[in-house]
């Protein structure tokens, strides 16, 4: 009899060792879905953030419809954005619809 109790104490002790090394994997599975999925998605948010926060009167911006204007009046989440040359096509929209900024003295 105290032969098999040692067997069983072995074979739940092979268990728990195989249970923390499954809990290890899973942990480096995660640790490389963060930094290769997640990570780079908050950089491109904090990127976008910094870029409409120094946008400024003057800039010429596209949007995300692909149309290429320049600022002329800014709000707290409303820009007034003038498209073309003929300087009637002012269009108020969010700033959330900018997807680049071009800065007025820069080429």
């Amino acid at each position: 009899m105290g032969i098999l109790l040692t067997e069983a104490d072995a074979a739940a002790g092979a268990g728990g060792a195989g249970l923390i090394s499954m809990l290890i994997m899973y942990a480096v599975v995660i640790g490389a879905m963060w930094f290769f999925l997640m990570r780079p998605q908050s950089k491109e948010k904090k990127r976008v953030a910094a870029m409409l926060a120094s946008l400024a009167v003057g800039d010429v911006v596209l949007t995300t419809s692909g149309f290429y204007g320049v600022v002329i009046d800014m709000k707290d989440d409303m820009v007034i954005v003038e498209f073309g040359s003929n300087k009637n096509c002012r269009i108020p929209m969010e700033k959330s619809a900018i997807s680049r900024v071009e800065k007025a003295g820069e080429n």
